[in-house]
């Protein structure tokens, strides 16, 4: 099996502008997504795909791999799936398994790569899977930066959405309070079959990628993760981020 995972990135985040490259602990954010991925032991390889040059330039400063795709692209799922094309093209590769990590989770832990990948590895009718938290407080639960999701009783997501879903309307205790987290294997064939799929009413209303699966009637299987992570959507992220950093013992190792 050949399993890569590709991360994007680009400077132009609406909420953010230019977090890919945020210090954190002296190295830019990207950096940091970029080598805690290459420790998982499951991936052939990995690389960013950015439409912007500074990303690029230092991704190929640290020894990286790194490809230059459209600015054109508003899903992240869109433009890892260029990157993956061009990858096969240039290095005459075909890939099997293709893990998406986003490039704003810096405290992305290796393990979470093997989490999402092994159903795949087990269970061939599995096109895709999507790890799945625990939201803690009910701070987090209303946050819209925080991907909430809803699943069947086989594991599979029923609905994302960017509001706190199910309804708290009987108590917040009593409701499974869950978070996308973004580490997202998709196999080769279904991605491309993804990417050619016109973006959907409620993928675009929820700016939520995995929507347009769920729209075209497709499932997303969902793997609960333990692992503590924090995607930076803004500097007040960024700020929790540095002070868990602190006390993370994978940033020693690659530091």
């Amino acid at each position: 099996m050949n399993i890569i995972s590709i991360i994007p990135a680009r400077m132009g985040s609406s909420r953010f502008p230019g977090k890919p490259m945020a210090d954190i602990l002296g190295m830019p954010m990207i950096g940091h997504v970029y080598k805690r991925v290459k420790m998982s032991k499951l991936l052939n390889e990995v690389y960013v795909a950015t439409c912007d040059q500074e990303i690029y330039k230092y991704i190929k400063s640290i020894g990286g791999k790194a490809v230059m795709t459209s600015d054109c692209h508003e899903r992240c799922s869109d433009r890892c799936a260029e990157a993956m094309l061009k990858i096969e093209k240039d290095e005459n590769i075909k890939v099997d398994i293709m893990v998406m990590v986003q490039g704003d989770e810096p405290l992305t832990f290796p393990q979470m790569i093997d989490e999402a990948v092994e159903p795949m590895l087990k269970d061939e009718s599995i096109q895709i899977t999507n790890l799945v938290a625990d939201l803690k407080t009910v701070e987090e639960f209303e946050d819209p930066n925080e991907v909430k999701v809803v699943m069947d009783k086989n594991g599979n997501a029923l609905y994302f959405s960017r509001e706190p879903i199910p309804s708290r309307k009987k108590g917040v205790l009593d409701v499974p309070m869950k978070k996308q987290v973004c580490v997202i294997p998709f196999r080769r064939d279904f991605l491309l079959e993804y990417n050619q799929m016109e973006p959907t009413p409620l993928e675009i209303i929820e700016s939520v990628d995995m929507m347009r699966i769920l729209e075209n009637g497709g499932k997303v299987k969902m793997i609960p993760t333990n692992y503590e992570t924090k995607a930076v959507d803004t500097k007040e992220d960024l700020e929790k981020v540095v002070k868990m950093m602190k006390e993370d013992e994978l940033f020693e190792i690659y530091n």
